[in-house]
């Protein structure tokens, strides 16, 4: 595709116009089942990023979780305050802080990811494994693509 092309659907061939789409609506969508179990969006990324690894460092979760560093930082803060995240010092190096869900991070964590596979089942009813498969392997790639800039 040519960016500069004439088109008068522009939008709807543009990849990005459609990503930013579904991620904003995701969001919205997200936050209004997050909110009566107390959680937010900025502490849902935290929470998940640390699903899958015992602990992980600030800056890792940044990364996981698509936030500044400085914001992650503050949510973490706010997380540690509420008992939700413990913190220590990266046994193999002394600089770097990392974090752990606690008990009660967890099981919160459970509760939004709960809402959120609801989200995810309603969002991809009519998707079929293949074709995720293949919107994965794409979305992965052009993620790498924009690495390289």
């Amino acid at each position: 595709m040519n960016a500069k092309q004439t088109n008068p659907h522009f939008k709807r061939n543009w990849p990005f116009y459609w990503v930013s789409r579904v991620n904003a609506r995701y969001v919205q969508v997200l936050e209004k089942r997050l909110k009566p179990i107390g959680i937010d969006v900025p502490r849902w990324r935290v929470l998940m990023s640390l699903y899958e690894d015992t602990y992980l460092s600030i800056s890792e979760i940044a990364e996981f979780s698509t936030m500044r560093l400085n914001t992650t930082t503050k949510v973490v803060q706010r997380m540690i305050s509420d008992g939700l995240v413990t913190t220590r010092v990266r046994p193999s190096d002394a600089r770097v802080t990392e974090a752990c869900l606690t008990a009660e991070g967890d099981r919160l964590r459970a509760l939004a990811l709960a809402e959120a596979r609801q989200v995810f089942d309603i969002s991809f009813q009519d998707v079929s494994d293949e074709e995720m498969t293949v919107l994965n392997a794409i979305l992965e790639k052009v993620f790498g693509q924009l690495n390289r800039l």
